[in-house]
């Protein structure tokens, strides 16, 4: 039981990490059009992710398949700045449209989110990869693993929401405007980022 704490907090610590934050970059992109009233909406994006990040995770730390790690790391911010841009677009296709709550605005996203998630699932394995030994069993490993970075996803998804519940009951600041402040500030992080480690490859 120890054991599957150690791991649990692992996956739990990494995508909470500072130092890793972009990963938080990400979750905070992937949730910002939503409202809690849209909260089965942004169930199903979180969820493409999951099933993403979850598949690659797994085909990584079994050394199924493998990819160099400068790549994902520059690949990371890239899903990054492309969710940002996506969300813009659709901010301003719901101003003109003033229906934020059509479906098919975000069908596009939930299949981006997929993708996305399989590069960052990528990411994860090779913390988890440099931390089990030769001759350890994976799968319990890589399930503890997978199911903190769950928990800690889902808290950072409860602090956008709430974040955007304060605004719009208690400022007057417009969800249209939120969205594109929050997307705006993230994509310039992101590109920053995508250009340190474009440096470093």
């Amino acid at each position: 039981m120890n054991e599957f704490w150690l791991w649990f907090n692992t996956g739990t610590e990494h995508i909470l990490d500072w130092n890793g934050y972009d990963h938080i970059l990400y979750v905070m992109a992937l949730c910002v059009l939503f409202s809690v009233k849209e909260w089965k909406k942004l169930l199903i994006l979180v969820t493409a992710f999951t099933i993403g990040h979850s598949l690659t995770l797994a085909v990584s730390a079994l050394n199924i398949f493998t990819m160099k790690q400068g790549i994902i790391e520059v690949l990371i911010p890239i899903t990054i700045l492309f969710t940002c841009i996506v969300n813009l677009y659709y901010k301003r296709l719901n101003s003109v449209q003033r229906d934020n709550r059509n479906p098919k605005n975000y069908t596009f996203n939930y299949a981006l989110a997929l993708l996305f998630g399989f590069i960052h699932g990528m990411g994860f394995s090779y913390l988890l990869r440099s931390m089990l030994g030769k001759e350890e069993s994976v799968i319990f490993p890589l399930l503890s693993f997978n199911l903190g970075l769950e928990l800690g996803q889902l808290i950072i998804v409860a602090v956008m929401l709430l974040f955007s519940i304060f605004l719009t009951r208690f400022t007057r600041i417009k969800k249209g405007d939120y969205v594109f402040f929050i997307s705006s500030a993230v994509f310039g992080i992101a590109f920053l980022l995508f250009v340190q480690r474009l440096k470093d490859l």
